[in-house]
């Protein structure tokens, strides 16, 4: 394939809302835009980005601006297309090929327990669907099973040229090596725990990070140190990170610190998210998520030190 590689730091968007709960597209061309000035590699949607609270016609206009804006400014754009069926995942991630974007990315169904032999039926019916890559998210946070790391080999060499992954099942460091190790250091890995396993993933052999969008310009930098073997800058950075990411004990708590943050930088005129939603940000739970983002500026703003 001459696809794009997927490379670097490739932030997830959030949903923006207008007064009526639609959505706002000025904002969303806003954030894309905000997003690619901090110097990241491309743009990315995801569970984070309230996928599974929008229609399927939503899906489809986020998708179009979005991959809209990384084609103006010659970014990548990975378009996150699970769904509950294989038709409908497939026809999404048809749509994303259609409108430009560089990969997609599929997440296994959420409602249904499928062996390995269902999940590579599923997968594989997507990958064909399409030509451009597409990411394997072991989205075992949500799924609650792991994706057995055989299936991923499976993928990998019936479909050698169109698969990366994305490993979130624990023990992730553990998991990735051993990924890695099975598929004798041909697996293209994407870090997915919001930058909080970036050092330990780089170390393993990663090919880049899907951090939230709120704090992007803070992970290019680490990104950057990492690159460069500035590694106490890198430690300093990712203290602060993983103290931020803590305080997200779940998706709807990524999805209202992201927002909050957003809006403190002028990003987002409104922290509106959809509902039901299962977590409510605090003011003092708020109060600590601005203190820590202090820290990150101020640490970002340290001059990269030599080795």
């Amino acid at each position: 394939m001459t696809a794009t590689p997927l490379r670097g730091v490739l932030p997830v968007l959030q949903t923006p809302f207008g007064p009526r709960g639609e959505l706002d597209l000025d904002v969303l061309t806003q954030e894309v835009d905000w997003v690619l000035d901090q110097g990241v590699a491309g743009v990315t949607t995801g569970m984070v980005s309230e996928l599974l609270r929008l229609t399927e016609s939503e899906r489809t206009v986020l998708t179009e601006v979005v991959v809209s804006v990384a084609r103006r400014r010659g970014a990548i754009s990975v378009i996150s297309c699970g769904a509950e069926s294989t038709r409908t995942s497939a026809a999404m991630a048809r749509h994303a090929a259609e409108a430009g974007a560089d990969a997609v990315m599929i997440n296994p169904p959420l409602t249904a327990a499928l062996d390995a032999g269902e999940l590579a039926k599923h997968f594989s019916a997507i990958v064909e669907a399409i030509d451009i890559p597409m990411v394997v998210q072991d989205a075992s946070g949500y799924v609650g099973q792991p994706l057995s790391l055989n299936l991923q080999l499976s993928l990998l060499d019936r479909y050698p040229d169109q698969i990366y992954f994305k490993p979130e099942a624990s023990p992730i460091g553990q998991r990735l090596s051993r990924l890695r190790d099975l598929t004798a250091g041909r697996a293209r890995i994407l870090e997915g725990t919001g930058g909080a396993a970036l050092l330990d993933s780089y170390r393993r052999g990663i090919v880049g990070t899907m951090p939230g969008a709120e704090v992007c310009w803070a992970v290019q930098r680490l990104w950057s140190c990492l690159e460069t073997g500035d590694w106490p800058t890198a430690y300093r950075l990712s203290g602060i990170l993983n103290a931020m990411i803590g305080m997200q004990t779940s998706l709807d708590a990524f999805v209202a610190v992201e927002k909050h943050l957003l809006v403190r930088q002028g990003v987002f005129t409104s922290t509106a998210v959809r509902t039901p939603s299962s977590f409510l940000l605090d003011a003092e739970t708020g109060a600590e998520i601005d203190r820590l983002f202090d820290l990150l500026v101020e640490a970002v703003a340290e001059p990269a030190e030599v080795a």
